[in-house]
């Protein structure tokens, strides 16, 4: 790799550090990260914040100010040159007077993918993309999907004993495992849209789902799938004062409860007549309120049903080195799998330390 090449991977590499301060907090929009390098030094640096908020490129010029001029913008995704809540990015890049463009992945869209890159060259400005590629694309990969599906990102996140139990044969479940593993675990929902359980974790462990690791404040939308709405009413998940809830229900829910909730500021969707929700319908549901990014915690029902439904897009397993027996609460329900070749297939896995925990992830795939 040649020094020029090199840079490049490694300012856009620092891109990607300033793109993730904004996720889960950009939706429908993309998170992305810029830098502009001046004679090999940082001379401006920003994220996008927020939809209808200046796009990263934008932030990072007027932090570069006129040191922008004649120098090379470091951007995470291909710069837009269409009219949204805001300008064409491609015009402030022209106006700040950038010699060189350096971005990661294409815009997803394809009604304008490519017309960014189009546009900066046909000005006269050098264009390089698919630099750190695999690292930008991880940054916007529920963006990707959301934009050419319509429906959100999934992570399944599930935390069990060594011997893949989620509770004991009484039902308890606290702490399975360690506080640094919980300590994650908040980020993760601070970087995701939204949180989504089933009834029976909060009947058993009564949740309140918040995140405590956003120093702003932010919440993600709680998501509860309970087809016959058999929540108890006084759950800490209902109360909004915290952080707004969604509950996915049908026909079947008894009326007053509804009324009930919605008294409170619960949002209630009915979808169908069922008690059991397909798992499309829900991600569709999910896609149409313009959420980018799920975080599934569970419980084991939930868990199958989207396995089963071929709806996790990743899978992160904390593990405790404990045992709890035969006895105790699989982490998932059953799946229907009688031979082995039915069995679902991971993709290639990432383990990290934890303390005493380990956590085992997928790695991510781009469709």
């Amino acid at each position: 790799m040649s020094r020029k090449a090199s840079d490049d991977e490694r300012f856009l590499r620092l891109a990607v550090r300033w793109g993730r301060r904004g996720l889960g907090r950009t939706r429908p929009n993309p998170p992305v990260g810029a830098v502009v390098v001046q004679n090999g030094r940082v001379v401006g640096a920003g994220y996008h914040r927020r939809a209808g908020l200046p796009h990263a490129e934008v932030e990072a010029l007027r932090a570069a100010g006129s040191a922008a001029a004649g120098a090379t913008l470091y951007v995470t995704l291909e710069p837009c040159a269409h009219y949204g809540r805001t300008p064409p990015c491609t015009e402030a890049i022209l106006q700040a007077g950038i010699r060189r463009v350096v971005y990661g992945v294409p815009d997803p869209n394809p009604h304008v993918s490519g017309g960014g890159a189009e546009r900066l060259r046909a000005a006269g400005i050098e264009v390089v993309g698919g630099v750190a590629q695999s690292a930008c694309a991880e940054l916007i990969a529920p963006f990707r999907k959301f934009v050419r599906t319509g429906k959100p990102w999934v992570t399944l996140k599930l935390a069990a004993s060594l011997d893949g139990r989620v509770a004991t044969a009484s039902g308890a479940s606290r702490w399975i495992t360690n506080e640094k593993s919980r300590a994650y675990v908040h980020r993760l929902r601070a970087e995701h849209d939204a949180v989504l359980v089933g009834a029976g974790t909060i009947v058993r462990d009564d949740p309140e789902l918040t995140c405590r690791a956003d120093k702003s404040g932010r919440q993600p939308l709680r998501v509860v799938l309970d087809g016959r709405l058999r929540s108890p009413l006084g759950a800490r998940v209902f109360d909004v004062t915290r952080a707004p809830t969604l509950v996915l229900t049908s026909d079947c829910a008894p009326r007053e409860r509804v009324s009930a909730l919605e008294e409170r500021g619960v949002a209630v969707a009915r979808l169908g007549t069922a008690p059991e929700i397909p798992w499309e319908t829900v991600l569709a549901e999910l896609g149409r309120r313009e959420i980018l990014a799920v975080l599934l915690e569970g419980g084991p029902n939930v868990a199958a049903q989207a396995l089963r439904a071929r709806g996790v897009d990743r899978f992160l397993l904390f593990l405790a080195a404990k045992l709890i027996g035969g006895d105790g609460k699989p982490m998932i329900d059953p799946l229907g799998v009688r031979e082995m070749t039915e069995a679902l297939s991971l993709p290639p896995l990432r383990v990290r330390r934890f303390a005493g925990d380990w956590l085992v992830a997928t790695e991510w795939s781009y469709p």
